[in-house]
């Protein structure tokens, strides 16, 4: 059973970092409450994982305050530190170390007995299917493994708040699955999650509440259906090899057009209708009729130019 309250897990509250002219973050307020999933999105450069360094005490803030279960991260980062479990966006894993090792070793920190880091470690490595592969190498790990290895060790001092940066980067569907599965069984006890993801499918399948980011800000934020719904609507019209008459005619319908390349893309605001009236008046007109993604929402809020 999922355990929420209305008790916030995080708070932020016009939390900003600066690099000499540059601001990666510009006064971002957001709240997170306990047993929650919240997923960061937003293109290269935005602030996201800035703004989770911070709340992880990795980067002092430059103004502004944020909170973990009500401990202020910069008067009390050992506090926080105590209370926060970490997967970074590198596997930063001891490759002199094997598996357990590498688990054993991390739980010092937290200055645990050893029985106790041993008996959680193991409990872990079951968790994220990884038993077998107690003695291994690190070298001898998939990058899958490496990524639930890093999951298990954020886990070991049993944290009230996960923070997880970019955790299935780079991962096939098979090991991304895998992870979305532990993440998931830990939000049905409790835990607060803040993720970061490039993953709008990820985002989809996990948050209850996603955070829109760019140029350090917070665009808007919201359920990933709720978004949806809100800025693009149910239905996207998409089509190729199209003639002039056909795009004058989508500019007649109520709706947003969007031409990108080659591509043709229409939002309709009423969609009950459209794939009839394409089929009476363009029977032959290439296009794909398909309900809109969150995908959707964020190419509209940041562009769909390349980003370094």
């Amino acid at each position: 059973m999922v355990t929420r309250t209305t008790k916030p897990a995080i708070v932020a509250r016009e939390l900003s970092k600066r690099y000499g002219d540059l601001e990666a973050v510009r006064g971002v307020s957001f709240e997170v409450g306990t047993g929650e999933i919240v997923g960061f999105l937003g293109p290269n450069g935005a602030g996201k994982t800035t703004t989770v360094r911070m709340l992880s005490c990795f980067l002092p803030p430059t103004s502004g305050t944020a909170s973990i279960h009500d401990v202020d991260v910069r008067e009390r980062p050992r506090e926080v530190k105590q209370l926060i479990g970490v997967c970074p966006q590198e596997d930063n894993l001891d490759p002199d170390f094997h598996v357990m090792k590498n688990l054993l070793v991390y739980g010092r920190y937290f200055g645990l007995p050893r029985k106790v880091v041993r008996d959680r470690a193991i409990e872990l490595l079951a968790f994220v299917a990884l038993s077998d592969k107690a003695h291994a190498e690190i070298q001898a790990l998939s990058g899958g493994m490496k990524r639930r290895l890093v999951l298990a060790r954020a886990l070991l001092n049993e944290p009230k708040v996960l923070i997880l940066d970019e955790p299935t980067t780079g991962l096939d569907p098979q090991a991304r699955h895998a992870i979305w599965d532990r993440i998931r069984s830990l939000r049905s006890h409790g835990t607060t999650v803040l993720l970061t993801t490039h993953y709008m499918e990820e985002a989809s399948q996990l948050c209850d509440r996603v955070i829109v980011m760019d140029g350090g800000r917070i665009l808007l934020e919201g359920s990933p259906l709720e978004l949806v719904e809100r800025e693009v609507g149910r239905t996207v019209v998409e089509a190729w090899n199209y003639h002039e008459d056909f795009v004058q005619f989508l500019h007649s319908l109520p709706g947003r057009l969007e031409e990108v390349a080659d591509r043709l893309y229409f939002y309709p605001d009423e969609s009950d209708h459209v794939d009839r009236l394409l089929e009476q008046r363009f029977p032959h007109q290439e296009r794909l009729i398909r309900r809109a993604t969150l995908e959707d929402v964020f190419l509209k809020l940041t562009g769909r130019a390349l980003r370094d």
